[in-house]
């Protein structure tokens, strides 16, 4: 009966908004549970992907070998240079259209387009390149860090 009346207290202080999702899982004692609405969601200049791109990092730390989970949300008519990544990316577009090409030269023609709902493993170290088109697109991706960005045309930074 006690653990009922707490469950009920618990939900009706969630419902008024005074305990977050952190201090209910603190309170649940559900250590190391994330759990994240997109209002709560932080976003930030990512400059290494380029001017007018955001990113907002879910999960664990960018420079460390530990899982990840970020999100970036690119402009419109946004261009990613030929660059690399030195882990597996596993990405998933969320709204807007992805364009990605891989191999060693840029060629648009051959880029592959990815609607909302799309999926992508890119291994570590395949060469690519990316653009939106008309909408802004957000992309969430994961895998296990470091994660990092190198370009191939050295000078070259996401450009709008």
């Amino acid at each position: 009966m006690r653990s009922l009346k707490f469950v009920t207290m618990l939900s009706a202080f969630i419902l008024s908004g005074l305990v977050t999702p952190a201090a209910m899982a603190a309170e649940a004692g559900t250590e190391g549970l994330i759990s994240i609405v997109p209002s709560e969601i932080k976003w930030a200049d990512a400059p290494s992907v380029g001017p007018g791109a955001k990113i907002a990092v879910l999960e664990g730390d960018l420079k460390q070998a530990v899982p990840i989970t970020f999100r970036l949300k690119l402009p419109p008519n946004f261009t990613i240079p030929l660059h690399t990544h030195p882990l597996l990316e596993r990405v998933t577009v969320l709204s807007g259209t992805f364009h990605l090409g891989v191999g060693e030269t840029v060629d648009k023609a051959k880029a592959r387009a990815y609607p909302p709902g799309s999926v992508t493993m890119i291994p570590a170290g395949m060469p690519m390149f990316a653009y939106t088109s008309a909408e802004e697109t957000i992309l969430q991706i994961h895998g296990t860090g470091p994660w990092g960005i190198s370009y191939l045309d050295s000078g070259a930074a996401g450009k709008k």
